[in-house]
């Protein structure tokens, strides 16, 4: 690559007051030698200033070692994708708000009025452990480079082994003893207030906010509450889940979780086996979608009832009596101010490009924000008790649902079985009449009775018609035949 070529006179130089001595120490080292010459009447040097260039083994080293481990499925903690990085409400939704967390934000001068508090809950689990303070931050420092292995080698390469240690040793502790105190309810014991608490509990959800589940387990084992502990994460996950009928996760799962969030996405996507029409079928091209909301799919006839399961993956489609009416069970969850920032960083971990998944949770809102397109649609799904709104208006949760679901690209197989079914019934025009026909006169008791009583008037006419037509003739009616 040609170098980059700089002509400076010396009345600049000099009138910049630069000193510049040996040509070989003018520009800082070997690597930009300064050619002197004289032109005219002025004395002018010419800076090449060589490229940054890598080694060529150090090139071919990167060009072999890519994909080298390309196996491992697990993936890292790290920082929020670029592409979402660039959103306005970046740092409404995915940076802490109270504290931070492991390496990312440590040390930035907002979240300083923490740490004390982090201190004093260590501390605390320090004394419920029945170990030393020592004795526990040894055991994370002889392990540190197997802890090392859960983050991005970019948010930890200012750190070294005992700074690093130090942190997890401290954050991992105040975590555990933090959740103790969320699920019993006593940070009145150390003057926190609820705003606080509530804050300070979204941020351990927050993706750049996660510290390795194995450090939980590993601090969990050495601590004499140790079961006491397992239960409190439980039900600490359980209360943040979003869904009214929770889904616990089994200490005995094949996959154990990376962190907090990854296990709260998993109770969300729950253990159950999902509905048969889970992407079922290969997605086409052809494929479209012409319904916009819920009031457009009532109109054709669906109506809508809450999943049995608690799973955000237990969506399913099916005719009642064989034909009519459709009915869309979804699964029922409840929003309130941390729903938003829950979603957003669950689906920020799930386009982490070291994480191979199925987009569970973004097809999930993919799918719902396809059905809300203003509070009507809101107003339609809390009567069928599938959203229950803690936010404020039905507003609010529209265009919450509407803002998450902007940009996202679902796993297009996800769901697509649910879509065709539902594309082919609201296109047939046959359901869009019966819909209309039973809104029409069965919508309330008394369209009923009106449609009860005219049927009763037609069916007393038409006796009455054909009894007067094919009645047998009577002994009167003989008597005026026969004699006139």
């Amino acid at each position: 690559m040609a170098g980059v070529e700089h002509v400076i006179s010396m009345e600049q130089l000099l009138s910049e007051k630069v000193q510049r001595t040996e040509a070989c120490d003018t520009s800082g080292g070997p690597n930009h030698p300064v050619i002197a010459t004289e032109a005219t009447q002025k004395l002018t040097i010419t800076v090449h200033e060589k490229a940054c260039t890598i080694p060529r083994d150090q090139r071919f080293k990167e060009l072999r070692d890519a994909g080298a481990n390309q196996a491992e499925t697990r993936p890292k903690i790290q920082k929020v994708v670029i592409f979402l990085r660039d959103q306005k409400n970046f740092q409404k939704y995915y940076e802490p708000r109270v504290v931070s967390l492991g390496p990312i934000h440590h040390g930035k001068p907002k979240y300083r009025p923490a740490e004390k508090y982090k201190l004093r809950f260590a501390k605390a689990f320090v004394s419920d452990s029945g170990k030393t303070d020592e004795y526990i931050y040894d055991h994370i420092e002889k392990n540190i480079a197997q802890f090392r292995e859960y983050f991005d080698e970019e948010v930890i390469k200012e750190y070294d082994n005992e700074s690093l240690a130090w942190m997890l040793f401290v954050d991992g502790c105040a975590i555990l003893q933090f959740i103790c105190f969320a699920v019993e309810n006593r940070f009145s014991e150390l003057k926190i207030k609820n705003d606080q608490s509530a804050f300070a509990q979204q941020d351990l959800f927050l993706l750049e906010n996660q510290l390795p589940y194995q450090l939980l387990k590993d601090l969990m084992k050495l601590s004499a509450k140790k079961k006491e502990l397992k239960g409190h994460i439980r039900s600490f996950i359980s209360n943040h889940s979003m869904i009214p009928e929770r889904v616990e996760f089994k200490d005995d799962d094949k996959k154990e979780p990376i962190h907090l969030l990854d296990l709260l996405r998993a109770s969300l996507l729950g253990s159950a086996d999902p509905s048969p029409e889970y992407g079922a079928q290969k997605a086409s091209t052809k494929d479209w979608q012409s319904f916009r909301n819920v009031l457009e799919l009532k109109a054709a006839g669906i109506q809508l009832q809450p999943s049995k399961s608690s799973g955000l993956r237990d969506i399913s489609f099916k005719r009642k009596w064989g034909f009519y009416p459709g009915i869309l069970s979804l699964p029922p969850i409840t929003v309130d101010d941390s729903t938003g920032p829950k979603f957003l960083n669950l689906i920020a971990y799930e386009m982490c490009p070291d994480f191979e998944n199925g987009y569970g949770v973004t097809s999930y809102i993919s799918f719902l924000d396809s059905l809300i397109d203003e509070a009507n649609d809101v107003i339609e799904l809390r009567k069928a008790r599938i959203l229950g709104n803690l936010l404020g208006s039905d507003q609010e949760v529209a265009l919450l649902f509407n803002e998450i679901g902007t940009d996202l690209v679902p796993n297009l197989r996800t769901y697509s079985t649910i879509r065709t079914h539902i594309q082919e019934y609201y296109d047939n025009k046959l359901m869009t009449w019966l819909s209309l026909f039973c809104h029409t006169h069965f919508s309330t008791p008394w369209t009923f009775l009106a449609f009860l009583g005219a049927l009763l008037a037609l069916a007393l006419s038409a006796v009455q018609t054909w009894y007067t037509v094919d009645s047998p003739p009577g002994p009167c009616d003989n008597f005026c035949k026969h004699h006139p």
